[in-house]
């Protein structure tokens, strides 16, 4: 059993997740998120704490923004889209329980505070932009870190934000490059 409330994006998402594990989730109903749903997920954040696990796409991630924005210290779930596609549809709803249950195991708390740990000179040393191969690269990590994938500015901010260490990063670097070979 999940402790927190996963905060999914529709009913669909709901049944996979709960195929997956023993939790209780919201769904926010994509775009048209209300005012009464976002006090509903803040309420849970209070009580229990709250799982953000939208699809890893373009609207996904502005529906996680919007309520990362409005409920602190939620945590974040990011399912690599590799593992959410399924004829060409993108979302949660196509995953496997086991790649939702990994997903969820991984998701970490954004840090309220600005940390500076990462900089842009740690990606252009480990080949993570400027490269042909970088976004591959990024994909790749962002699975380990179980922080997404994501273009170099936003990867940069969430090594930092989401408590990254040092010793993470270079295992998921070893442990890319041994996926490549």
């Amino acid at each position: 059993m999940i402790k927190e409330i996963i905060v999914v994006e529709g009913r669909d998402d709901i049944s996979a997740v709960k195929k997956a594990v023993d939790a209780e989730l919201i769904a926010t109903g994509g775009f048209g998120i209300t005012e009464e749903t976002i006090r509903r997920i803040q309420t849970a954040a209070e009580r229990r704490g709250v799982i953000i696990f939208t699809d890893p796409d373009f609207a996904g991630e502005k529906i996680r923004g919007i309520i990362a924005n409005k409920v602190k210290n939620a945590k974040h779930a990011f399912l690599p889209k590799n593992k959410a596609i399924k004829d060409g549809d993108i979302g949660i709803e196509n995953a496997l329980p086991e790649d939702i249950i990994d997903a969820l195991s991984k998701a970490r708390v954004e840090l309220s505070e600005q940390r500076n740990e990462f900089t842009k000179e740690d990606l252009i040393e480990c080949g993570l932009v400027g490269k042909d191969n970088s976004s591959l690269k990024r994909d790749i990590i962002g699975r380990i870190l179980g922080i997404g994938y994501c273009n170099s500015k936003q990867f940069l901010k969430r090594l930092n934000n989401y408590g990254i260490t040092r010793e993470e990063f270079q295992d998921s670097i070893r442990r890319m490059y041994d996926e490549t070979k």
